[in-house]
Protein backbone atom coordinates (compact mmCIF):
# COMPACT_ATOMS: atom_id res chain seq x y z
CA UNK A 1 0.00 0.00 0.00
CA UNK A 2 1.45 3.34 -1.05
CA UNK A 3 0.90 6.28 1.24
CA UNK A 4 2.27 9.79 1.73
CA UNK A 5 2.00 12.11 4.70
CA UNK A 6 1.28 15.80 4.40
CA UNK A 7 4.38 17.83 5.22
CA UNK A 8 4.36 21.21 6.96
CA UNK A 9 3.30 24.02 4.61
CA UNK A 10 2.85 21.59 1.70
CA UNK A 11 0.15 22.23 -0.87
CA UNK A 12 -2.31 19.58 -1.98
CA UNK A 13 -0.85 19.71 -5.50
CA UNK A 14 2.66 18.84 -4.38
CA UNK A 15 1.28 16.10 -2.12
CA UNK A 16 -0.58 14.59 -5.05
CA UNK A 17 2.52 14.88 -7.24
CA UNK A 18 4.61 13.00 -4.65
CA UNK A 19 1.93 10.32 -4.37
CA UNK A 20 1.82 9.81 -8.14
CA UNK A 21 5.61 9.51 -8.32
CA UNK A 22 5.57 6.95 -5.53
CA UNK A 23 2.86 4.89 -7.25
CA UNK A 24 4.75 4.89 -10.55
CA UNK A 25 8.01 3.95 -8.84
CA UNK A 26 6.39 1.07 -6.95
CA UNK A 27 5.08 -0.42 -10.22
CA UNK A 28 1.53 -0.91 -8.98
CA UNK A 29 -0.12 0.49 -12.12
CA UNK A 30 1.99 -1.54 -14.53
CA UNK A 31 1.18 -4.70 -12.58
CA UNK A 32 -2.54 -3.95 -12.65
CA UNK A 33 -2.48 -3.25 -16.39
CA UNK A 34 -0.52 -6.44 -17.05
CA UNK A 35 -2.88 -8.59 -14.99
CA UNK A 36 -6.07 -7.02 -16.28
CA UNK A 37 -6.56 -9.81 -18.82
CA UNK A 38 -5.33 -13.37 -18.78
CA UNK A 39 -2.53 -14.02 -21.27
CA UNK A 40 -1.39 -17.57 -21.89
CA UNK A 41 2.31 -18.40 -21.71
CA UNK A 42 2.54 -19.05 -25.44
CA UNK A 43 0.89 -15.71 -26.17
CA UNK A 44 3.28 -13.98 -23.75
CA UNK A 45 6.29 -15.59 -25.44
CA UNK A 46 5.01 -14.49 -28.84
CA UNK A 47 4.52 -10.91 -27.62
CA UNK A 48 7.99 -10.87 -26.03
CA UNK A 49 9.52 -12.11 -29.27
CA UNK A 50 7.78 -9.38 -31.27
CA UNK A 51 8.91 -6.78 -28.75
CA UNK A 52 12.52 -7.99 -29.01
CA UNK A 53 12.40 -7.83 -32.81
CA UNK A 54 11.12 -4.24 -32.70
CA UNK A 55 13.88 -3.33 -30.26
CA UNK A 56 16.56 -4.89 -32.50
CA UNK A 57 15.23 -3.12 -35.60
CA UNK A 58 15.16 0.20 -33.75
CA UNK A 59 18.80 -0.23 -32.67
CA UNK A 60 19.87 -1.07 -36.22
CA UNK A 61 18.02 1.93 -37.59
CA UNK A 62 19.71 4.34 -35.16
CA UNK A 63 23.16 2.88 -35.94
CA UNK A 64 22.58 3.33 -39.68
CA UNK A 65 21.62 6.97 -39.16
CA UNK A 66 24.92 7.74 -37.40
Amino acid sequence: MTSVNLRNNESQDSLLKRFRKKVVKSGVLSTVRRKRWFVSKSEQRRMDKKKAMRRIKRRQYTREAE
